[in-house]
């Protein structure tokens, strides 16, 4: 069955990469703040804070092209929105937005001057911003959520448990993004170039390294599990709803038209596959019967499986909201 959809993939990109950004940024500045100086966390910090600013921007763009900006040389229609200043979703969004960039800008600049480290003399500075950076992370994550669920007319999408479920997800693909950007750095050589050109990440210590990859997995691990359960508390929440969310959430259940994208792609390859691993790569040191160990494919292979189901998240709510509006639900 095809359907005439308003809001496409530009939107979806958006979403996925606002959050995914914002997650990376959340990432960068708890691994700042928990590092105490040691060199591992400041290199994972490092690369949270790169993912932070590009994704964003670039789904920011996506967002303002598929509202339709560009469309009879209006180049600049999208400065309408800071124009005025009410309580609308898009107008709070809008500032909230230049906010973050403002200032996270600084932040990650920090990160990237010669020869920095944990150290240095912007330390300070980095510190102190890393406190705002990580509410202005949760908040743009959270806006997301928002920017479907103040829609009345989609009763898929009016759903409070939205923004929570999209928070969520935006912190695990960020610390997914964060995992897989530091092994395919060391894998093409770009850590060891970057080292040489601009001195960073010189006094790496292998078993600090390691220490901060099982941090990160396992707080990866316990935002999948939340992410499981926030799942199926929106599908129960639209379930038990009587009226148009009851029969909206048809889409997901079987013989829906998303139910195996969300069921199997999402639930299944996106976060129970991608759970199992990690769970049993930390659960060893985490009972204090071991240590953390992974392979190098894993490493690979399990942030791949948690961002694509971030994506596929969005990609199921965004398109399910507008076929069930769309079949006079």
């Amino acid at each position: 069955m095809e359907h005439e959809l308003t809001w496409g993939f530009p939107v979806i990109w958006y979403l996925f990469l606002a959050g995914l950004g914002a997650g990376a940024l959340v990432t960068s500045c708890s691994l700042l703040l928990r590092g105490n100086n040691r060199a591992s966390y400041f290199r994972y910090a490092r690369y949270g804070a790169v993912l932070s600013l590009p994704t964003v921007a670039i789904g920011v763009a996506l967002l303002v092209l598929e509202l339709g900006s560009f469309q009879s040389g209006h180049w600049f229609r999208w400065i309408n929105l800071y124009k005025t200043i009410n309580l609308s979703p898009m107008s709070i969004g809008s500032w909230f937005l230049v906010i973050y960039f403002l200032v996270s800008a600084p932040y990650v600049l920090t990160f990237l001057v010669p020869n920095s480290h944990s150290t240095d003399r912007y330390a300070r500075v980095r510190t102190f911003l890393a406190y705002p950076c990580i509410a202005l992370g949760i908040g743009v994550a959270v806006y997301t959520g928002i920017l479907l669920g103040a829609m009345p007319s989609r009763p898929l999408w009016n759903s409070p448990i939205l923004a929570m479920l999209f928070l969520i997800s935006a912190i695990s693909t960020g610390i997914a993004a964060v995992l897989l950007s530091e092994w395919i750095s060391d894998k093409i050589g770009t850590a060891k170039w970057c080292a040489d050109k601009f001195g960073w990440d010189k006094d790496r210590d292998k078993s600090d390294h390691t220490d901060a990859a099982y941090i990160l997995a396992a707080t990866d691990a316990i935002f999948i599990s939340f992410e499981i359960l926030v799942i199926f508390l929106y599908y129960m929440y639209a379930h038990l709803t009587v009226g148009n969310v009851e029969m909206a959430i048809k889409v997901f259940e079987p013989g829906g038209e998303l139910a195996g994208f969300l069921w199997f792609g999402v639930v299944g390859l996106g976060l129970l596959v991608p759970l199992l691993i990690e769970s049993k790569n930390i659960l060893p040191k985490l009972l204090g019967r071991g240590t953390y160990s992974h392979s190098g494919m894993m490493v690979f292979t399990i942030p791949i499986l948690v961002i694509a189901g971030g994506f596929f998240l969005r990609y199921v709510i965004v398109i399910g909201g507008q076929i069930a509006k769309l079949a006079g639900i």
